[in-house]
């Protein structure tokens, strides 16, 4: 018997087979042993074969990842690449890989495969394979897509409570949101249900802001671990300004030394806006004003933060001294050379 009984299932999953699909159409494994000695079918994994003996596509190894430990779905990063994300960073942590091909049977040359299943369950994952558990998981995971994965907004935080740095987790979360996969207020009540993450309480404060349109957060992070621990000078705050475009209000100012503008926004608001802040950017100019803008990425790295204003200020006459907030402050060696 040939593979004909197996087509629909075959063009179903990109080509890839369970043994237990096989028997299901009608093969059985004298069928499958003849095939494979054909080279009309080429093995995976242990019981999961593919229709060619060339290297697999990267949907292939996730299809063949997930057949192998049924009911699976794909997880994390392949699931953030299933979903079609991709980074808007470039160093983001759902980069939009290359499919390279991986010749079957031999471990991922790559990226591994991610996939989850029930937390009741005990598995030993094949080479290139990384498997986790979730309780719940079936209300976490859609099975019906193609292939199975975990739904975006819990894929999305597992992927940020996994970055190296708290920067990283909220570039991952503002990728997705800049691409309109996603909302601040769904990552946030998704969030708000789960139980203990890495990173929980600042990402809460962080899309609460973003959510709500508030500052609070962001402000407060700014004030607490750029500006006071390294020594700059104490900013007004929300000061109010009548401009030719209206009343405005700077975020930070250090009235002689410069302005810094803090944008705590999570994706792109389009040309208008940016326009808006051009705009403001050149009358403060035009008023022998210097503004720095800062976003959460630089305000989540505090001392290289401090350090940019610290250099702004002082080259506008600040004759105050920046300060290292301890032994492993980023600002440390350049105050050391500066000296």
């Amino acid at each position: 018997m040939d593979l004909t009984s197996a087509h629909t299932v075959l063009r179903s999953q990109d080509g890839v087979l369970s043994r237990a699909q096989a028997l299901d159409s009608g093969l059985d494994d004298n069928d499958l042993e003849r095939l494979l000695r054909r080279r009309e079918l080429a093995r995976i994994h242990p019981g999961i074969y593919v229709d060619h003996t060339g290297p697999a596509t990267w949907s292939q190894r996730a299809w063949a990842a997930v057949l192998f430990h049924w009911p699976a779905a794909l997880a994390g990063p392949s699931a953030l690449r299933a979903h079609g994300l991709r980074s808007t960073a470039g160093e983001g942590a759902f980069a939009s890989w290359p499919d390279r091909g991986v010749q079957p049977g031999r471990a991922a040359a790559v990226e591994p495969v991610h996939v989850v299943v029930d937390a009741s369950r005990r598995v030993t994952p094949p080479a290139g394979v990384v498997v986790s558990r979730r309780a719940d998981f079936e209300s976490r995971v859609q099975l019906h897509l193609s292939p199975p994965r975990l739904r975006l907004d819990e894929a999305l935080l597992d992927v940020a409570a996994a970055c190296s740095d708290e920067a990283a987790a909220v570039a991952v979360l503002a990728d997705a949101c800049q691409q309109g996969a996603t909302t601040a207020a769904r990552l946030h009540a998704s969030l708000a249900a789960r139980g203990r993450l890495p990173r929980r309480r600042v990402l809460l404060a962080i899309l609460d802001d973003v959510a709500a349109g508030t500052m609070s957060a962001f402000e407060g992070r700014y004030l607490r671990e750029v500006e006071r621990p390294h020594g700059l000078p104490t900013a007004h705050r929300q000061v109010r300004v009548v401009t030719r475009g209206g009343v405005t209000y700077r975020d930070v100012d250090y009235r002689d030394f410069g302005l810094v503008e803090l944008d705590g926004r999570f994706v792109h608001t389009g040309p208008g806006r940016e326009w808006a802040d051009l705009e403001r950017d050149v009358d403060a100019m035009a008023r022998g004003e210097v503004t720095l803008r800062l976003g959460w990425s630089h305000v989540l790295e505090p001392c290289r933060a401090g350090l940019v204003v610290g250099r702004l200020l002082r080259s506008r006459g600040w004759d105050g001294q920046l300060r290292s907030c301890g032994r492993d402050c980023g600002a440390a060696q350049w105050l050391r050379r500066a000296a």
